[in-house]
């Protein structure tokens, strides 16, 4: 799967809780393209390139943790792509699924991140 591209735009919650996800996704795609910084914004968003390594390194599932409010993530990108990222996600935080939308060969998968 290398090559594959995730979008991912966090809305609501704080600026390090937004770190703490794109933070959660790195051993799975490798660094964002960039980090939340404005503590006055309301939405963040990043792009990441899934890692050249054919073995991920897996997310640390040793305990889950929390946001300070609830986040609403939405990803976009190949199937597969979003599919990992989700899984990835919900092994660290508390996440309920919102639907997922499938076009030709992109999907998009809305997620919330509970406080």
């Amino acid at each position: 799967m290398t090559g594959t591209q995730l979008t991912i735009t966090l809305t609501g919650g704080h600026c390090s809780d937004a770190q703490a996800v794109l933070r959660t996704l790195e051993p799975v795609f490798g660094p964002p393209d960039s980090q939340p910084k404005d503590e006055h914004a309301t939405v963040h968003t990043a792009i990441f390139g899934e890692t050249e390594s054919s073995a991920p390194t897996p997310p640390d599932t040793s305990g889950r943790t929390g946001v300070a409010d609830p986040m609403t993530v939405t990803l976009q990108g190949t199937p597969e792509a979003v599919h990992k990222a989700g899984e990835t996600l919900a092994a660290t935080f508390t996440v309920r699924d919102r639907g997922t939308v499938s076009g030709d060969q992109e999907q998009e998968r809305e997620l919330l991140i509970e406080a």
